[in-house]
C-alpha cells in the first residue's frame, strides 16, 4: 500500500524529498485528476491509479498529492478530466494518458503510437509516461559555465544525431548519433576552432510528427521541455539520457566549447485539431495555445506547424521560464537559440505586443544573467523583427546578412552598400551605437536551407525525396550553381565552386557580429540539392565523414582562417569600427574602417559595381588589413594606399591564409574574377615576427 498525503502546490512536476515525491500539475478547468503509477517503463497498465479531488487535492488552479515511499526513477503519467467542448476551448478527454509538462525525462518509447493519441478511445498501452528525477544523482565535478563573450564566439550548428550517425564516423556503432557519440568526436570540434556548439532540438520530441515516409528528423516538434530526447542517448535505462546529456556537457566545456540549445517555444508536437492529446492539450487547452478568437475549435497557426504556444500567458510563461533556468542551472547548458522568436512577443490572442513581458523577463533573469540568448527575430506569419527585437541582452539571426551576402558573392547588382552595412555589423539594422556588434549572428547556411556546397553547386531546390512534388522549402535561395546542376567533373566549375565557397567564409571571417556555420560546410558536405531536410533521417542529413579526407585541403582552408581570425585582436571588438574617410590623419586611437573602390577613397556604391575594398585597422594592437572583396566576373586592379603590403590570402590562388605570406611589390593589386584577398601591413622585419 502507497501512503498517500494532501501534498502541496509548489513546485510544478515531479519532486523528490524526504520521504517520497511530490507531484503538482496546473489545470484551471479540470474537474478531477488521476496520477497513474508504472512499475515499468513499458507497461500497458498502472500499477496505482491515486485520484485527486477538490479540494483535497487542489489549490486555487493546482493538483497536488504527494505519494510516500516512491522516489527517483518512478514512472508517472496522467489522465484528466473535464469538459470536451472544442467550440469553448476545451479538449479535455479522460481516455488519453497524458504526459506530465514538466517531465525530465521520457519513456514509453517501445509502444508508443501516435495514431491511437489522435485517434478515439483509450491509449494507456501505448503512451508515453515521465520518470521522477532527482537532480542531484549526478557528478559535474567541478564544470562551471564558460561564459565566452561574444566577441571571442564561433558557433557551429549541428545536429547531435546527425553528427555521428554515417557508418563511417569512427564512433562505435551503438554510440553513433548519440550525446556519446559526439563527445568522442570533441578533437574534430577543437581543431576547426568554434567555441560553442548550437544543437538543434534536443528537448524531448515526436519523430512520428512527420508525413507518411518520413520521420521528424530536425526535431522542432516538442513534447516535454525538460527532458533530453531518449533516442539520442546510448544508454536507453531510465535515465540514461540525462547523465550521457550531462557527460556531453561537461565534456565539450573541459575542450572550451559552450552549449547552445535551439529550443521551441513557439509550437509542441500535438498539431492542429486533428492532432493527437498527448499533454498540453488535454491538460488545459486554452492556457497553452493561443486559439482563433472567432472559434476556438481551432488554432491560430502563427509557426506554420499546427498551433502556436500562448507564451504570455502567466502559466505557460512560468514554465518556459522553468525550463530555461532548468536547462541552465541543473543541465549546465551555456544558452538558447529561440526558434520563430517573434512568437514570444505575440498577446494571448495573438496579436504582436510592443511591450511583451516573457522576453523582457527572460533576459532580467538573474539564473540566466551569463547565458547567451538568440532569437531567430521571425515567425511564419509574417512578424519580422530582425534588428527591433526586444530587450538589451538578446542577440539574432541576421537574415539580411544571409541573403545580402549570397546575393553579392553571385554577382547581382546594386549590392555594395549592402555588403558594406553587413561587413560593419548591419548598423542599418541595429541603429542604437550603444549595441554591441556582436548582437548579429551572422550566417551564410544553417539547418533550413541548402548546405553551403549546395548553395554553389544548384539553381533549384531539389526536394523530390520529401514526397511533396518539390513545393516545399523556400524558392529564393540566391544561390549559383557555377555552370552545371548538381556535381560535375567539370574542373573549371570544381574551381569556381571552391574559390566561391572561399569568398563566402572570409566575408563571413571579416564581418563584424557573431560569426556560425552549419556543420559540414568546411568539408563541403552536401544535401543532394534538398534545402528541406526536416524529415532525412538518412546520408542526405548526415555528416560524410569520408569528406574530411576527400576535402581536406577545404578543411584546411577553413581551420587556418578561423584561427587566424582569433589570433587578432581586431576580430574581438565590442564597439562597432568606426568609418574613416581617406586619406586618414593619423594617429587615431581607435578602430576603424576605410572604403576603397578600385581607386583610393572613390567608393561611391554604385549600383553596377561589384567590387569594394576596404582597410580595417586596430591602432593599439597594430593591426591594419587591406580586404578586396571582387565578385565581378572579370579581373579589376585595385590601387592599394601607400604602404608595404604583405599577401596573407588570395582565394584565386590555391592555399589557406599564410602569415608569411610574399610581400606585394606593385602600387596596384590585380584582383582575379570572383576572388577575394587579405593583404596586410607590415615592415620587412615583420617578415620573420611570424
Amino acid at each position: 500500500m502507497l501512503s498517500i498525503q494532501r501534498g502541496r502546490s509548489f513546485p510544478l512536476g515531479a519532486t523528490v524529498t524526504a520521504g517520497g515525491v511530490n507531484f503538482c500539475l496546473f489545470s484551471k478547468h479540470a474537474e478531477r485528476v488521476e496520477l497513474l503509477l508504472f512499475e515499468h517503463a513499458d507497461d500497458p497498465k498502472p500499477a496505482h491509479v491515486l485520484s485527486l479531488t477538490a479540494p483535497l487535492h487542489r489549490t486555487a488552479n493546482y493538483w497536488h498529492i504527494f505519494v510516500a515511499g516512491i522516489g527517483h526513477g518512478q514512472v508517472y503519467a496522467y489522465r484528466v478530466y473535464g469538459p470536451f467542448a472544442p467550440e469553448l476551448g476545451h479538449r479535455f478527454d479522460g481516455s488519453k494518458v497524458l504526459l506530465d509538462p514538466y517531465a525530465r525525462a521520457v519513456v514509453g518509447w517501445e509502444r508508443y503510437d501516435r495514431g491511437a493519441a489522435t485517434r478515439a478511445g483509450d491509449n494507456c498501452a501505448t503512451a508515453l509516461r515521465g520518470v521522477v528525477v532527482d537532480p542531484s544523482h549526478y557528478d559535474w565535478e567541478g564544470d562551471v559555465p564558460l561564459e565566452i563573450p561574444y566577441a571571442r564566439t564561433i558557433i557551429y550548428e549541428m545536429h547531435v544525431k546527425g553528427f555521428t550517425a554515417h557508418p563511417n564516423s569512427g564512433v562505435s556503432e551503438g554510440k553513433r548519433g548519440t550525446y556519446a557519440g559526439l563527445i568522442e568526436k570533441i578533437p574534430y570540434l577543437q581543431s576547426l576552432g568554434i567555441t560553442a556548439v548550437e544543437l538543434l532540438p534536443v528537448h524531448q520530441f515526436d519523430p512520428q510528427d512527420a508525413p507518411p515516409g518520413l520521420v521528424n528528423y530536425w526535431g522542432y516538434s516538442t513534447l516535454a521541455f525538460f527532458a533530453p530526447h531518449r533516442a539520442y542517448s546510448s544508454d536507453q535505462s531510465l535515465l540514461g539520457p540525462l547523465d550521457e546529456f550531462r557527460d556531453m556537457v561537461k565534456a565539450l566545456h573541459r575542450a572550451g566549447i559552450e552549449v547552445i540549445l535551439d529550443v521551441v517555444f513557439n509550437h509542441t508536437a500535438e498539431g492542429n485539431h486533428e492532432g493527437p492529446t498527448l499533454s498540453f492539450r488535454g491538460i488545459e487547452n486554452q492556457a497553452y495555445y493561443i486559439l482563433e478568437s472567432h472559434n476556438p475549435a481551432f488554432y491560430a497557426n502563427y509557426s506554420g506547424c499546427g498551433n502556436t504556444v500562448k507564451a504570455n500567458h502567466e502559466i505557460v510563461g512560468r514554465l518556459i521560464l522553468d525550463s530555461l533556468r532548468y536547462w541552465v542551472d541543473v543541465m549546465h547548458v551555456d544558452g538558447f537559440r529561440f526558434d520563430l522568436a517573434s512568437i514570444l512577443s505575440r498577446s494571448k490572442t495573438g496579436f504582436p505586443l510592443a511591450d511583451p513581458p516573457l522576453p523582457w523577463l527572460i533576459e532580467s533573469d538573474p539564473v540566466l544573467a551569463g547565458t547567451k540568448i538568440i532569437a531567430e527575430a521571425w515567425d511564419a506569419a509574417g512578424l519580422y523583427q530582425v534588428g527591433s527585437f526586444i530587450g538589451e541582452r538578446f542577440a539574432e539571426w541576421n537574415g539580411p546578412f544571409r541573403d545580402d551576402v549570397r546575393r553579392f558573392v553571385k554577382g547581382d547588382r546594386g549590392m555594395l552598400g549592402w555588403l558594406a552595412a553587413r561587413l560593419l555589423g548591419s548598423p542599418d539594422l541595429y541603429r542604437d551605437p550603444h549595441q554591441i556588434p556582436n548582437r548579429t549572428i551572422n550566417f551564410i547556411t544553417c539547418h533550413d536551407g541548402f548546405t553551403l556546397n549546395d548553395l554553389v553547386s544548384y539553381n533549384q531546390k531539389h526536394n523530390e525525396a520529401n514526397g511533396e512534388d518539390n513545393r516545399d522549402g523556400a524558392n529564393d535561395n540566391y544561390s549559383w550553381n557555377c555552370g552545371q546542376e548538381g556535381p560535375s567533373d567539370d574542373p573549371q566549375i570544381e574551381a569556381l565552386r571552391i574559390k566561391q565557397i572561399k569568398n563566402f567564409l572570409v566575408i563571413l571571417t571579416l564581418a563584424q557580429g557573431t560569426p556560425m556555420i552549419l556543420m559540414g560546410d568546411e568539408v563541403r558536405r552536401t544535401q543532394r540539392g534538398n534545402n528541406n531536410a526536416y524529415g532525412q533521417d538518412n546520408e542526405i542529413s548526415w555528416f560524410d565523414w569520408d569528406l574530411v579526407h576527400r576535402h581536406r585541403d577545404m578543411l584546411h582552408f577553413w581551420q587556418k582562417l578561423l584561427h587566424w581570425m582569433q589570433s587578432l585582436r581586431l576580430f574581438e571588438e565590442e564597439n562597432r569600427l568606426r568609418v574613416e574617410t581617406y586619406p586618414v590623419v593619423e594617429p587615431v586611437p581607435y578602430p576603424y574602417v576605410v572604403w576603397h573602390g578600385t581607386e583610393l577613397g572613390q567608393q561611391g556604391w554604385h549600383p553596377d559595381g561589384h567590387a569594394l575594398a576596404l582597410e580595417m585597422v586596430m591602432p593599439k594592437a597594430g593591426e591594419h588589413l587591406y580586404v578586396i572583396l571582387n565578385s565581378y566576373w572579370e579581373g579589376l586592379p585595385f590601387t592599394l594606399p601607400p604602404h608595404p603590403w604583405q599577401r596573407l590570402l588570395d582565394t584565386h590562388l590555391p592555399g589557406a591564409i599564410d602569415s608569411a605570406g610574399p610581400p606585394v611589390t606593385t602600387p596596384q593589386y590585380l584582383a582575379n574574377p570572383r576572388s577575394s584577398v587579405i593583404l596586410r601591413r607590415f615592415a620587412p622585419s615583420d617578415a620573420t615576427a611570424d
